[in-house]
Parts: structure tokens; C-alpha cells; sequence
């Protein structure tokens, strides 16, 4: 399997990442195993999490989605097969987020409880904290590089001008500086990526994992009507793709995905992953069979004229 180095670290990934928001969610532990299994058996290898999935849930608080990886973990000793990343930051069940120091260290011990393991690969600034000096949580993810917990950082929902800064703040400080960004990106929502963080990635050479790589779900071609909405419990969040241009992203992608005997799924990971700045899309799987069918991506060579096609149909208004 391919592997692309993320950003300016040491770590090592392959071109597709594994979601782990839906573990503790919307598929259970054992359901849950099975697609990490499967994950890891097609030579793939990051995990991606955070600390407050899935406290949106019912019943959940956050740390759902850490406990059943780490439970995972442990079952099968399968530690060094994969990176893993989580994040730090948004709001737990009970209310705690933020960026601040000791916050920080607090947090990265629970992480660590729930993953049942001594670090963490890539630990990620889940969104920006503007009330916390940018060197202040610098210096708390110092400690923990140094104490051996965490191996590097990452950024995820920053603006380009506060990634510039923190990246500045790292240098003139002489603190570890994030070496990914993770951004939502996908054929249908384009601009806000490529607008200004798009450049700055590739300036200063950041690895790059999306989120919502399938636009929740859209870009699999599940959802084409109203009526398909409930067809999950991500269903509501996918009306807003339901207009013309989302349609005429379908096409492309069906037009396409015919070609190759692939799900359209499968071809707007491939898009993302030819993507100049993408190191990797990240994607969630339910099932073994989903996960299969995901993994295509990984060997799929779109032509001149297919990625032409695509970029027509998905150009920003």
C-alpha cells in the first residue's frame, strides 16, 4: 500500500483514513471491530476520532467512539498497524472544551484511559480556541511530545489566517508546530478550502485530512430526493446538497463510476485523494461491505477527462 507522509512529521499514512465518529453511534462495538478489522487487512492506517464522539448522541456523553477503538486495541494487539489520531477541544457531554493548558493535559490522559494506549500519533486542535494565546496550547502539546504521549499535532476547522499564525507563533516560540490541517472538503463543498487554506497548505507543506469527504453521505448516492432522507440518521443534514448543482455532481459521478465499476462513493474519495493538497480523505464505514467498496478508491486512476468532468460539475459558485 502507498504511503504518504503527513505534512512534515514522521507519520506515515495511506491515502485513505478511516472515521471513527460513527463507532458508539450508529454502529455498535462489535460492528464496529469488524470494520476496523477489515480497515487494516486492506493495508490502510489511520484512525481518525476525538475525545467528544458522540456526545451529540442520546444517552452518550463523549468518549464513545475512544473507548470501543480502545477496546478494539486491546482485544487484538494491533497498536503499531495503525496511526492513530484524535482531537481535543469541542464540548463533552458534561460541557468541558477549549484549548487551554491544563485542560489540554487533562484531556490527553482520559484520551489515552479510553484508547488504552501509552500515545497518541496525531493529536489535533478539534477548533480553534480564540479566548487561549495560541502559545499557550502550543506549549501544552510540547509537553506532551516531550513526555513521549503524543508524536505530533494537527489542526482541524482553523481559518488560514489563524493557522498562519499558529504556525508563526511555533516558530518565533520555538514550540512543535501542527503538521496537518483537517478541513471539510469534498465535490460539493470546495470553496471554503480552496479559497485561501488550499494555498497555505501547499506553502507550507501540511499535510492534509478532510472531513465530510462524502458530504455526509451525499456524494455515495444514497440521498437523491427527499424521500431518501431518512434513510439514515445523518439524513437531515444532507437536504442542503439537494439543489441543482448537488444533481449535477451526481451525474458526474454516476457517469464515471459506471466506468470504472465502482461506486460513486469510491470515485469522489479517488478526486479528493488526486487532489493536490490532500495527503488523505477521511471516511466513515458501517459495514465491511461499505468498507470494501470505499477501499476502491485507493486503486482508482481517474483520467484527464474524468477529473475535467468532475471539476465542471462541482465548480464553486
Amino acid at each position: 500500500m502507498e504511503k504518504r507522509s503527513l505534512g512534515k512529521s514522521n507519520l506515515q499514512i495511506a491515502p485513505l483514513a478511516l472515521g471513527g465518529n460513527v463507532f458508539g453511534w450508529t454502529i455498535d462495538a462489535p460492528a464496529s471491530f469488524a470494520v476496523l478489522d477489515a480497515f487494516v487487512d486492506h493495508g490502510l492506517n489511520l484512525v481518525d476520532t476525538a475525545n467528544m464522539y458522540s456526545a451529540w448522541a442520546p444517552g452518550n456523553q463523549g468518549g464513545e467512539s475512544e473507548t470501543i477503538i480502545g477496546q478494539w486495541l486491546r482485544a487484538t494487539g494491533k497498536r503499531d498497524q495503525i496511526v492513530l489520531a484524535t482531537k481535543v477541544g469541542m464540548a463533552m457531554g458534561d460541557g468541558s472544551q477549549g484549548l487551554k493548558k491544563d485542560y489540554i493535559l487533562r484531556a490527553v490522559e482520559d484520551s489515552l484511559r479510553r484508547l488504552q494506549t501509552d500515545r497518541i500519533d496525531l493529536y489535533q486542535s478539534h477548533q480553534d480556541d480564540a479566548t487561549v494565546p495560541l502559545e499557550e496550547t502550543l506549549s501544552a502539546y510540547d509537553q506532551l511530545i516531550r513526555q513521549g504521549k503524543v508524536r505530533a499535532i494537527g489542526a482541524s476547522n482553523y481559518s488560514a489566517a489563524r493557522l498562519r499564525e499558529a504556525l508563526q507563533t511555533s516558530a518565533q516560540a520555538g514550540l512543535p508546530a501542527y503538521a496537518s490541517l483537517q478541513p471539510e472538503y469534498n465535490l460539493y463543498d470546495r470553496a471554503g478550502f480552496e479559497a485561501e487554506q488550499e494555498k497555505l497548505c501547499l506553502e507550507k507543506k501540511l499535510g492534509v485530512i478532510t472531513y465530510y469527504s462524502l458530504a455526509s453521505g451525499f456524494l455515495s448516492g444514497k440521498y437523491r430526493s427527499q424521500a431518501d432522507l431518512g434513510k439514515s440518521a445523518r439524513g437531515e443534514g444532507i437536504a442542503k446538497y439537494l439543489d441543482a448543482r448537488g444533481r449535477k455532481i451526481l451525474s458526474a459521478l454516476d457517469t464515471v463510476s459506471s466506468a470504472h465499476g465502482v461506486t460513486p462513493a469510491a470515485v469522489a474519495l479517488a478526486w479528493l485523494m488526486q487532489r493536490p493538497a490532500v495527503t488523505a480523505p477521511i471516511a466513515s464505514a458501517t459495514s465491511v461491505a461499505q468498507l470494501a467498496e470505499l477501499a476502491r478508491s485507493v486503486t482508482l486512476t481517474l483520467s484527464a477527462e474524468e477529473t475535467a468532468l468532475l471539476d465542471t460539475a462541482s465548480a464553486p459558485v
